[in-house]
């Protein structure tokens, strides 16, 4: 640990929470927005930031009417706050959606056999792909699969060693930044070798970098 570390836990020390956690929100966001495929649901930071949210909006409830001006003012402050807590879960959570809604089987797949820790869906995330896939799986089978040979019905086909099952593009480009020094990262199927060191910047493809990223040695800018 060099002093630069030394120094981040110290400041982290001092931080308070409600900042660490708009950092961390602030990085999912980026992250699940710039990622070809969905990153593991931050489940408790998301349960305290909503129970932040819960708690903002109570107090501005409480308080709306007031004829004193510092508690108007506090109440500006604390409005203010809460719209760019608001902001990011949304945008968030849509980036999320939009995912299971572009792969559905995929997700599927995926969330009934990972071994992933922190889980990769929440609870309402995992709901509404069950409900999204049970509707288009019906809407399919009543416009026009009913017509085909039993044989041809399925979505998840993989006769032949051919996948009918759409998956996220790991191959796609994204752009990150070192957060430790992590060795050498080799692009599979190239000759290219990046040696990855904290502080660089490089735009690479995904499949590279995921477990990096997951492991937060780098992070998506």
């Amino acid at each position: 640990m060099d002093i630069d570390d030394i120094l981040a836990d110290l400041d982290r020390e001092s931080t308070p929470q409600e900042n660490l956690d708009l950092q961390s929100l602030t990085r999912s966001w980026v992250a699940e927005r710039v990622a070809p495929e969905l990153i593991p649901y931050p489940e408790e930071l998301m349960e305290r930031v909503l129970e932040r949210i819960a708690r903002q909006i109570e107090v501005i409830e409480e308080q709306t009417g007031s004829m004193d001006p510092k508690t108007n003012f506090k109440l500006i402050v604390i409005q203010t706050e809460l719209e760019r807590f608001k902001f990011l879960v949304r945008s968030f959570l849509r980036a999320r959606i939009a995912k299971i809604d572009a792969h559905p089987l995929h997700y599927t797949n995926v969330s009934a056999t990972t071994t992933i820790t922190p889980s990769l869906l929440s609870l309402f995330e995992h709901q509404y792909l069950t409900a999204h896939q049970s509707l288009l799986s019906t809407h399919y089978r009543t416009s026009f699969l009913s017509q085909f040979p039993t044989q041809l019905q399925r979505l998840d086909d993989t006769t032949g060693g051919i996948s009918m099952i759409d998956k996220p593009d790991g191959d796609a480009a994204v752009f990150v930044r070192v957060l430790r020094d992590c060795g050498v990262v080799a692009v599979e199927g190239t000759d290219v070798r990046c040696e990855m060191n904290k502080g660089d910047v490089f735009v690479v493809r995904w499949s590279a970098v995921r477990g990096r990223v997951l492991g937060g040695d780098v992070e998506l800018i």
